[in-house]
């Protein structure tokens, strides 16, 4: 697929548009929604980290609405049954007798919002990773292709830990971004305050069909990266290892486990996007920081010692973007 000027051009006016309409129901929140639509055309997974009430819910609807795309939700808790998830087998009675027949679950939609998710069980954590990584649903010896596209945006609480099971590494690392939704400020509480205790009801229109976050996509892996951009990204990631000889001694201090080859998939696929939206046709080390923290603070395990000093991923992934990478 050749790319031309106008397609640049293009791409970051499809973009803002849908950022606009967006904007219309959601106050605030421009970089939660720049990364979710970013990590959405990059073809990913999102999870979103905030305290209740912070509209987690509504902007996923609100995208939903503004792509024209299925949504479903689910809401996780405890006793919620793989099954529930996915689908199951029932019993279908026609003209030859009973037979088996499988019924769908709320997975199969484009956009899946996981609802607290870190409240569920591991059993029902681990049936959204078959959809997540494959797009697919696997019951019994039947394998079902999940729409196109296929997007699961789950939330969670970080204040609120009793009676959740915390997510393990393999799906945390099936999220493309982890995004942290902070409390608005004064004049965004008070323009929340007024749109949800007034008269007046925002409406969002369709903007594009689903067919326009493909096509987005395409234009999007198109983008070049240069060798030294590349090479970046690998010392970044690389440097995440504390068993890595160039690893600094805050990383050997600090992290037990680094980024995952995934993180340097994540960060070269939506560094693309933000070329583009930047009507550049080629990726810069600016992009690259621009999406590096989102796609990399959920893929560092940090050991005890961060824990008791106080050290977040966020904190070491700063570090190492403000040091130049040889």
């Amino acid at each position: 697929m050749e790319i031309n000027q106008q397609d640049i051009i293009g791409f970051s006016e499809d973009f803002k548009a849908i950022e606009e309409e967006i904007g219309k129901a959601i106050i605030g929140q421009k970089s939660v929604v720049r990364n979710v639509l970013c990590a959405m055309i990059a073809g990913g997974n999102v999870l979103l980290e905030g305290q209740p009430g912070l509209g987690k819910t509504q902007l996923v609807k609100t995208i939903g609405r503004v792509l024209d795309m299925d949504f479903s939700r689910i809401q996780f808790t405890p006793d919620l049954m793989p099954a529930d998830v996915t689908g199951t087998n029932v019993v279908v009675k026609d003209e030859n007798g009973n037979s088996f027949q499988f019924q769908k679950g709320p997975v199969f939609a484009n956009i899946v919002l996981a609802d607290e998710i870190n409240r569920a069980t591991p059993k029902t954590q681990s049936s959204l990773l078959e959809a997540m990584q494959e797009r697919t649903v696997t019951s019994g010896t039947d394998t079902f292709h999940l729409p196109k596209p296929f997007f699961v945006l789950a939330t969670q609480n970080p204040i609120e830990q009793e009676g959740t099971y915390p997510l393990p590494e393999a799906q945390m690392d099936r999220f493309l971004f982890k995004l942290d939704v902070d409390f608005p400020t004064r004049e965004e509480l008070f323009d929340i305050v007024l749109l949800t205790t007034g008269t007046e009801v925002k409406e969002v229109k369709k903007v594009f069909g689903q067919d326009k976050i493909i096509k987005m996509g395409e234009v999007a892996r198109e983008v070049p990266l240069a060798k030294a951009v590349g090479e970046y990204v690998m010392d970044l990631i690389i440097k995440t290892h504390p068993e890595s000889d160039v690893a600094p001694d805050y990383i050997k201090k600090y992290v037990r486990f680094g980024a995952s080859p995934r993180g340097a998939q994540a960060i070269v696929s939506t560094s693309k996007i933000y070329a583009l939206l930047n009507e550049r046709y080629n990726v810069s080390f600016d992009d690259v920081k621009a999406v590096a923290l989102n796609a990399l603070r959920h893929r560092m395990f940090l050991n005890f010692e961060a824990i008791t000093d106080g050290i977040t991923a966020d904190m070491l992934i700063e570090k190492l973007l403000k040091e130049e990478l040889k």
